[in-house]
């Protein structure tokens, strides 16, 4: 009779009594359609081992049910395949065209001449679904900074070792690795780790991973994604002014400048500067300015700016229309030669020129109150 310590074991009056121990998922999550590959190992007293021979088979059983045996495959409810060696210890097996009315709770009995024990100290949940479960990603969120080296790990059961996931990403964005690797409770997972540098291109993109499945039993293939947005923080950049009206515009009129620029987080400030001389001074402030034209004849630029740094237009300058143009000078000179009423016109385009030259650089704000 078996010691309580080893009810676990169930054993027959015929064969050896002793403990014995089987090590398989508690939980597998199957695809319909296609295969399942059970790990499995089993453990007995040293003084078994010698029983474990080439007459051991594996009986997978729900309740009292046989579904599968290993030594008669043909016969079985599912079909499949010891994979494993038992005189190794090895029970892992595959079981194929597995369908929703599989989902049930299977414990493993191993038969030899003398040995035969149903292992019950661990069960086997599978769950047979239609669909195939969601990618995971690693990690779920993606916020920072650019330049900063990012690298994304997909990862998707792979129950079924003969028609592991195939795994793809929504963009193309650098390095991609692919590998199958093994779980704690050495079942298996496809993962495909995307490597690149995060750019201001990246930020509001969303990334995702796509697993798609093809089942043995040949019917049409299954796919489910998973994705995350980028969130990358990054200076102003492509910073620009536009200005309105775009000029020429007369001296005394007012202009509106309007400096933009994309930035993670947002512009905090906009500044600008006239740039006269290789000097650069402040002449206001804002996204949006309203100033007189005669103050942007000189060279000008915006500079905006966030928690990460700066960014800086190229230089503007607006054509300024003086109030005495030359194409004004006609006027000017008719008025004269109505004035003097001489025939002398060369003496007096002379005259015009320097009294212009003179005033507009000593009084150019009086010079038409003369004139008028």
């Amino acid at each position: 009779v078996c010691s309580p310590e080893f009810l676990f074991v169930s054993c027959v009056s015929a064969a050896l009594c002793g403990w014995a121990e089987v090590f398989i998922p508690k939980t597998i999550e199957v695809l319909s359609g296609s295969c399942v590959t059970i790990p499995c190992s089993f453990d007995v007293e040293d003084t078994y081992n010698s029983h474990l021979d080439e007459t051991c088979r594996a009986l997978w059983k729900s309740d009292q049910t046989v579904v599968f045996d290993s030594s008669n495959p043909k016969s079985n409810t599912i079909q499949g395949e010891l994979k494993g060696d038992l005189k190794r210890k090895d029970c892992s097996t595959t079981l194929n065209n597995m369908r929703p009315d599989h989902s049930k709770e299977y414990f493993l009995r191993v038969e030899c001449n003398i040995f035969k024990h149903n292992l019950l100290n661990q069960k086997l949940h599978i769950s047979v679904t239609d669909v195939p479960p969601t990618p995971t990603l690693t990690s779920s969120t993606l916020k920072v900074k650019e330049g900063t080296s990012v690298s994304l790990k997909c990862s998707a059961p792979a129950p079924c070792l003969s028609h592991p996931p195939a795994l793809t990403w929504s963009s193309s964005l650098g390095h991609i690795q692919e590998s199958l690797q093994e779980n704690l409770d050495r079942t298996k997972v496809q993962t495909s780790v995307l490597n690149f540098n995060a750019s201001r291109i990246h930020h509001g993109k969303e990334i995702s991973c796509t697993a798609v499945y093809n089942k043995k039993d040949g019917s049409p293939k299954s796919s489910v994604s998973t994705s995350l947005t980028a969130d990358i923080s990054y200076p102003p950049k492509n910073t620009t002014v536009s200005v309105s009206p775009s000029g020429p515009v007369p001296e005394n009129s007012r202009v509106t400048l309007i400096c933009s620029s994309a930035a993670n987080p947002a512009v905090r400030s906009y500044t600008w500067y006239r740039a006269d001389g290789g000097q650069e001074t402040v002449m206001g402030t804002g996204h949006v300015l309203d100033i007189a034209a005669s103050e942007v004849s000189s060279p000008f630029f915006c500079k905006a700016e966030n928690d990460l740094g700066a960014g800086r237009s190229n230089t503007r300058q607006i054509e300024v229309q003086c109030m005495y143009q030359i194409s004004n000078l006609y006027v000017l000179y008719t008025l004269m030669v109505n004035l003097l009423r001489s025939s002398d016109q060369q003496q007096i385009l002379v005259t015009i020129l320097t009294i212009v030259n003179q005033d507009i650089r000593e009084h150019p704000q009086e010079w038409l109150k003369k004139v008028v």
